[in-house]
């Protein structure tokens, strides 16, 4: 019984608390990060201020893990040499300013 009660309670509290993504990173310092290393390159290969990239109607990214992969590949590519927390700050901006994933 009392492992019925466990499993009861653990399956409750699992149904009420949905992951979201990027929870630790903080998307004030994400804008920071992303400005500065970023935008010139988006900018580059699509104009303007280079949010194109995040807005276009074929944007690759279709999910929050492409996001962070996307992130981490652009931060290897350009040598940003920002670490995981910084890159889960741009992940948060990026995903509150355009993706909306939940």
């Amino acid at each position: 019984m009392k492992t019925l009660i466990i499993l009861f309670t653990t399956a409750m509290f699992s149904l009420g608390v949905h992951a979201v993504p990027f929870a630790k990173g903080d998307p004030k310092t994400g804008k920071v990060l992303h400005d500065k290393a970023c935008i010139s390159c988006h900018a580059n290969m699509f104009g303007g201020d280079g949010s194109a990239i995040y807005t276009r109607a074929d944007r690759k990214t279709k999910n929050a893990q492409q996001l962070a992969a996307r992130i981490s590949g652009c931060n290897a590519n350009t040598g940003a040499g920002w670490f995981p927390e910084d890159e889960a700050h741009v992940a948060a901006y990026l995903n509150q300013q355009y993706y909306k994933f939940k």
